[in-house]
């Protein structure tokens, strides 16, 4: 994992620019608009995946696997946090002084002399951000966007919009979504993570007290949530607007259903009550849909018009995304890799299986995520009826020892329900196995596990 260089300045001019890890949600956003603005866009990645595709349709020159010869002669290079300091093209670029800037400085480029609303928290922001856009859509505005994932509706995680508005994912795991110049911040929650980059619960609630700090107009923040009043409580001078199920909420959640395939609930606004049944299920849902309602209603939209326009949201790939069904069995797929996300996607998923088996493959993301939260999963986890428990997705971290997939599943209280299954070629057999009529598998992790889906459509056939 690089440490970001904000100190690199960013040039005037882009010019040609070539993103090492291209296929990623949020930097195949940029590199789509970059395109849409007349830039020469390379780049390359390890996988050729549909965002790649997509890309190269729209003229980008992308190569698979990371090699100096990849570089070309950029003006200028994008990066993530995710890299390795010992990529052949990053280094080659340091050494050919090309410009390396981090995608946060790259978005920021793009959000220059716009109303800039930033989503941030350590969940919901992808939904959230999703809500907000396709809101604005459905209310006649044209905003510019970039989402941390694609929004089902629109087939894209990006766009570039006529009007004055911007709204971005802003992603706090590395710090980077400081260096926005914000308009009006949501934060959906600060429930503890990346605290291998923050050191520290009270690193990571100062570090969004400053994001919140820097909304120029106003912030729209949980009620609820436990690090988010702690956040609340460290501004001066800010107009906030709460939402959640607390007394006294600027958006007030009430009368949550969330036991079928789509949730439904009310909210109080400005001594007015609205409701609303989403398109998609779960508590958390409704919780999200508050998020984008109170930034809506602060922007000066009718509560009951923006409301009906966030319930138009479809949802985005990778949160609980049906993928095909075999043999009578459901296969999902979700992003969830975080413990009160985990937990809150099975939540969902149990209201709408029914009667139905839940069967969770999950891939743990991170050895220090693993290593601090292992009990947590393992918890969040026993909502299903059955898991699958596969090695660890290690992402921009080392092996550390002793620290595997085992943690988790020998964490289960119950380890009748829980496989350790090491081996990812044996996984699909074992999860289709455990898998009747009317069941859900459901893949979860924000590693690779989707890659699994078409083995387990095809093991459930055999």
């Amino acid at each position: 994992m690089i440490k970001p260089d904000f100190s690199q300045p960013v040039p005037e001019d882009l010019g040609t620019v070539h993103f090492i890890g291209i296929g990623g949600s949020g930097m195949s956003g940029i590199a789509r608009i970059l395109i849409g603005m007349g830039h020469k866009v390379t780049g390359s990645d390890l996988r050729d995946t549909s965002n790649v595709a997509a890309l190269r349709e729209l003229g980008a020159d992308i190569f698979i696997g990371h090699d100096e010869s990849h570089l070309g002669n950029p003006d200028t290079v994008v990066v993530t946090s995710a890299l390795w300091p010992t990529n052949p093209e990053y280094l080659l670029a340091k050494a050919k002084a090309i410009p390396v800037i981090h995608r946060s400085q790259a978005l920021a480029y793009l959000t220059t002399k716009k109303r800039l609303i930033a989503v941030a928290g350590a969940h919901g922001k992808t939904t959230s951000t999703g809500m907000i856009i396709t809101a604005l859509l459905e209310l006649g505005v044209d905003p510019s966007f970039v989402n941390g994932g694609v929004i089902a509706a629109l087939e894209s995680s990006s766009g570039a919009g006529k009007d004055n508005l911007f709204v971005i994912e802003a992603d706090e795991s590395d710090g980077s979504f400081l260096h926005y110049d914000t308009a009006i911040a949501l934060i959906t929650n600060v429930d503890p993570d990346h605290l291998d980059h923050y050191g520290s619960l009270e690193a990571f609630e100062a570090e969004f007290a400053k994001f919140a700090s820097n909304a120029k107009e106003f912030v729209a923040i949980s009620s609820d949530d436990s690090g988010a009043v702690a956040v609340t409580n460290l501004l001066r001078g800010k107009k906030i607007l709460t939402f959640g199920r607390a007394e006294g909420s600027f958006v007030r959640l009430t009368n949550i259903d969330a036991t079928g395939s789509r949730v439904s609930f009310s909210a109080q606004v400005l001594g007015n009550e609205v409701s609303a049944t989403l398109l998609v299920p779960g508590e958390h849902n409704a919780i999200n849909a508050a998020g984008a309602l109170a930034v809506l209603v602060g922007l000066g939209f009718d509560a009951s018009e923006a409301l009906e326009a966030i319930a138009t949201f479809g949802g985005t790939e990778r949160r609980f995304e049906l993928h095909g069904e075999r043999r009578g069995v459901s296969v999902y797929d979700d992003f969830a890799h975080h413990p009160t996300e985990v937990f809150a996607a099975l939540s969902a998923a149990r209201a709408v299986v029914g009667d139905g088996k839940l069967i969770t493959v999950f891939q743990p993301h991170l050895y220090s995520r693993t290593r601090l939260m292992h009990k947590d999963f393992a918890e969040a986890l026993s909502l299903s009826d059955e898991v699958v428990v596969l090695d660890i997705y290690a992402a921009r971290e080392d092996p550390e020892p002793g620290v595997t997939g085992a943690l988790v599943s020998d964490s289960f209280a119950d380890q009748s329900k829980v496989h350790y299954v090491p081996i990812w070629d044996d996984a699909p057999a074992v999860a289709a196995n455990l898998a009747s009529s009317g069941d859900f598998i459901v893949t979860m992790g924000c590693g690779d596990v989707y890659r699994m889906v078409p083995a387990l459509l095809e093991a459930l056939e055999h």
